[in-house]
């Protein structure tokens, strides 16, 4: 990845994957020495609160759908320790990152109104009355 790669989030949003900042530390785990010296664990940060590029009506639907995933400073971080390679660790932080960013952009449906059908009102009061008169039986019989 050079600087001026784009991240494809939607449509509308790329990001510049300058704009990520990337730590690396010792993952926890098995490994033995490998992972005692071996700095594989990924942690991706993004800056939401900041990025020069998002709009102020993207940054604002992000900062509120990802709220309990941002700290105070509105950045956004991901920790990956899946592999034993530093490299396929960023990737996998990159492709959850994309992931994350879509979910949090995608527009919910709108709720239409809806109406039972006749046969199913019909239906339903039909079992009313069926269960009416087998009560009223029972009445009829208890003395």
């Amino acid at each position: 990845m050079s600087g001026d790669d784009l991240i494809f989030i939607n449509a509308q949003v790329n990001i510049p994957t300058a704009e990520l900042k990337f730590r690396f530390s010792t993952s926890g785990g098995p490994g033995g020495q490998h992972a005692n010296r071996s700095a594989t664990r990924a942690t991706l940060l993004f800056d939401v609160a900041h990025s020069p590029s998002l709009d102020e009506a993207t940054r604002a639907r992000l900062l509120t759908k990802l709220a309990s995933r941002l700290d105070k400073a509105g950045i956004l971080r991901i920790d990956v320790q899946e592999s034993r390679s530093q490299y396929r660790n960023r990737e996998t932080a990159v492709l959850r990152f994309q992931l994350i960013l879509a979910n949090a952009l995608k527009r919910p449906k709108k709720r239409r109104k809806t109406r039972p059908g006749r046969a199913a009102v019909e239906k339903r009061l039909a079992d009313k009355k069926k269960r009416s008169q087998r009560k009223q039986e029972r009445r009829q019989n208890w003395h």
